[in-house]
């Protein structure tokens, strides 16, 4: 049986990509794995021919630096494809460097399976047409997606959103939660989740602390967290809090409010249940660049999956601390109109990202279309 190549550009990648990996292992152990990505792939039994920590990066502008190496790795992936050797490319996320892959695979006839598609609704609507050309099946992990994608000629299934299966294997009760970070039922807990990547802590974790220091005024006795993503190395000196380190579903359950960037983490918090407020500063020619092309309202996903602003978001020049601790503190105190209504609002969003399971319905998806 010919390879499957795996393309996963950066660590949720790896970790979605993974996931995909260790379901077709269960089903078939005969099948070669081969691709780009990380520690979590490598694990799950992926032959690696790139790791992830050489390619991620994120904004425009700071792409350009790291195109020399790009495009070295899409000429050793052309060469593989024209090769005969791979028999399916499952693509995951990372739409500027995947879609050239997809391109590429078309041209030598190897099927394509993109998981975690590019969210052409929010910028880049003219991808559809080149996922229609390029893609053999789409699996989508937002609900409005697939019908958009079929609309378009792009044979598109919604799989479910694949951080509901990690919520159902790291996600703890509120008290265990606490009792894991050392607080107490009483506690006032305010997380911070400044970013998963080095240039989103460097944008965001100085606000972040600033807003937090602002609150412990207002609230004494206030307890702050930060939650710390998994290949982050920070600082304890530049955080006067608890650090957490890899375990995000463990500080939603814990707090009683969180100030969050914008992404995927946004819908854990609807998942937990926590009201967060969302914030997110980018490089200033990659914002400049994004306000011509991005064409939604909201940025946050917990917003754009609900269709309607349920927590408050803050941008670029709006991130400043003051405004953020005043839309912070009434989410922090039990009872308020501001902290119902979005504890609300979190669950019409979870109710929306399917059921556990995407990742074993990707990889039959896979197995079916793998030769």
């Amino acid at each position: 049986m010919r390879d499957v190549l795996f393309v996963a550009g950066e660590a949720s990648g790896d970790l979605h990509a993974s996931g995909v990996a260790e379901e077709m292992r269960r089903r078939s152990s005969a099948v070669p794995l081969t691709g780009i990505g990380g520690a979590r792939m490598e694990r799950a039994g992926v032959q690696l021919i790139e790791h992830t920590d050489r390619l991620a990066v994120m904004g425009f502008a700071e792409v350009v630096k790291h195109v020399p190496r790009h495009y070295a790795l899409l000429s050793a992936i052309k060469r593989r494809l024209r090769s005969g050797s791979v028999g399916l490319v499952v693509l995951i996320d990372y739409p500027g460097f995947n879609m050239k892959v997809a391109a590429a695979a078309k041209a030598a006839g190897v099927p394509v399976l993109y998981y975690i598609t590019p969210q052409v609704w929010a910028w880049g609507a003219g991808r559809l047409a080149a996922l229609a050309r390029t893609v053999t099946r789409a699996a989508v992990i937002l609900p409005f997606e697939e019908a958009l994608l079929r609309q378009h000629g792009i044979d598109a299934t919604f799989v479910g959103h694949p951080l509901l299966d990690r919520a159902r294997v790291a996600m703890p009760a509120r008290d265990a939660a606490r009792r894991t970070l050392g607080l107490t039922e009483a506690d006032r807990v305010l997380a911070l989740f400044p970013g998963s990547r080095g240039q989103e802590i460097a944008r965001h974790l100085d606000p972040f602390l600033d807003t937090a220091r602002l609150l412990e005024r207002r609230m004494p006795g206030l307890r702050v967290v930060v939650s710390v993503a998994p290949g982050i190395a920070l600082d304890a000196a530049r955080a006067p809090y608890p650090l957490v380190h890899d375990a995000s579903f463990t500080v939603w359950r814990a707090a009683d409010a969180a100030l969050s960037k914008s992404g995927t983490s946004t819908l854990e918090a609807a998942v937990a249940g926590c009201p967060l407020v969302v914030a997110y500063r980018t490089g200033a020619a990659s914002y400049a660049i994004a306000r011509r092309v991005v064409t939604i309202p909201r940025i946050g996903l917990v917003n754009v999956v609900a269709g309607e602003p349920v927590a408050p978001e803050f941008v670029q020049g709006a991130v400043r601390p003051a405004d953020m601790a005043d839309a912070l503190e009434p989410l922090l105190s039990p009872g308020t109109t501001p902290r119902a209504a979005q504890v609300a609002g979190l669950a019409r969003v979870r109710a929306k990202l399917g059921e556990p399971g995407a990742a074993a319905r990707v990889a039959e998806m896979a197995l079916a279309l793998a030769t």
